[in-house]
């Protein structure tokens, strides 16, 4: 769940160096359980990192989005993300004709910033929307939730925070930003043939990685399911937790769409045999490293997502594909074009006016940047085929977005 975007900040903060000889008490508590338990797997280490109840990266309080924290989101950038996100879930809301039940479930909301900027949007272009939608949030970090509910506080009358069991049946719209590529991850090598997974051990204090029998038989199930073959030598990750979850949300709704953003590949890309080394990042105040085994719960841990899982087992549920492309395709095709324009010509002062189309740009920036790196998977559950806004081109936009090709 991070992204580093140094344009957006005066100058890169580079990390100070970390004090190894003073542990963590998530670290002491890790070193203790496998000094117990033996070598566990990797995704076992990730899990407790992040979601140690205590003293995990997301569940702690600490600032992790922003200028002050490790990394950046789309959402985090400007609220322009949301007001365009707002158009297509309208349009959803079309689509159900109009039902007076439609709810927007987000789960892994952050500080709610999305969901402020999405509330925000409804209540000013789509009044009777905004009348008639219930805004859900699934939150496990205590901390968040604290920061969501002071900044939703205007729009208290149609928000709820509930756990996701508590949507079975719902009509509408399913939403994650960067949820998915923040779920434990196992990692796994190729050698001489045969799939080994990586485990995490501890030799005089440091934890150390050693190569095991891979703790289920499910991962090499995996590499067959979507479909790829690793190849001989390289290590790359395998997100069990994904496809089960798209399961879970696919069964919790009853008619609607669910809308997935996040960074990541089809499988074919994301399992290429020149990717020799896997995807696992790791992000501390905004700056990136690929060893997770340093600020043991202090930085954030990621892995790009494999959008064939998702789009798969949705298809195994009822959910079928929509639209799949980059995060620059997506928002042209919303209206990104004309925004940028309107937004310019609102704002009187020329170096803040240059200032927000330098900030907005970083939205839809190629050549790995957000517009390329950022994936949007949209699902639909009893819907039918539908053309959706965000699957125009620019030729079919009205105005100076047409104009731009």
């Amino acid at each position: 769940m991070a992204f580093l975007l140094s344009n957006l900040i005066d100058e890169i903060v580079m990390a100070p160096p970390f004090d190894q000889s003073s542990p963590s008490q998530l670290e002491t508590i890790l070193l203790e359980q496998i000094s117990a338990e033996g070598p566990i797997p990797f995704s076992k280490f990730m899990e407790t990192c992040l979601y140690h109840p205590a003293y995990g990266y997301y569940m702690a309080n600490r600032q992790r989005i922003g200028r002050d924290g490790d990394f950046f989101t789309s959402s985090s950038v400007h609220a322009l993300f949301g007001q365009l996100i707002a158009k297509q879930i309208h349009q959803m809301w079309e689509i159900l004709e109009r039902p007076a039940n439609f709810v927007i479930a987000e789960q892994g909301a952050g500080t709610g910033h999305l969901a402020l900027d999405l509330l925000n949007a409804f209540e000013t272009d789509f009044p009777d929307f905004y009348d008639s939608m219930q805004y859900c949030l699934i939150e496990i970090s205590v901390d968040n939730r604290c920061r969501q509910t002071q900044l939703l506080l205007k729009h208290q009358g149609c928000v709820r925070w509930c756990q996701r069991n508590e949507l079975a049946g719902m009509v509408g719209c399913y939403l994650s930003n960067e949820l998915v590529d923040a779920f434990p991850v196992h990692l796994v090598e190729k050698h001489n043939g045969q799939l080994q997974e990586v485990f995490v051990t501890a030799t005089d204090g440091s934890f150390q990685e050693v190569l095991k029998e891979p703790s289920s038989a499910e991962l090499a199930q995996y590499l067959n399911w979507v479909g790829v073959e690793l190849v001989d030598g390289n290590r790359a990750e395998i997100n069990l937790s994904a496809p089960l979850w798209i399961r879970d949300v696919a069964n919790l709704l009853q008619r609607g769409f669910v809308l997935t953003i996040d960074y990541g590949y089809l499988a074919h890309e994301l399992f290429a045999p020149w990717r020799t080394g896997g995807t696992l990042m790791c992000y501390f105040q905004h700056t990136s490293s690929e060893n997770p085994y340093l600020r043991i719960g202090e930085q954030d841990i990621t892995a790009h997502v494999d959008f064939s899982a998702l789009i798969k087992a949705g298809e195994e549920r009822g959910l079928h594909q929509l639209f799949y492309g980059d995060q620059c395709k997506f928002l042209l095709g919303l209206g990104f074009v004309d925004a940028l324009l309107k937004a310019q010509v609102e704002e009187q002062d020329p170096h803040r006016a240059q200032a927000l189309r330098l900030t907005l740009k970083n939205l839809i920036l190629p050549d790995g940047g957000m517009g390329e790196i950022f994936k949007v998977l949209i699902q639909g559950k009893g819907v039918g085929h539908q053309d959706l806004l965000c699957a125009r081109s620019l030729r079919e936009l009205a105005g100076p977005a047409g104009a731009f090709m």
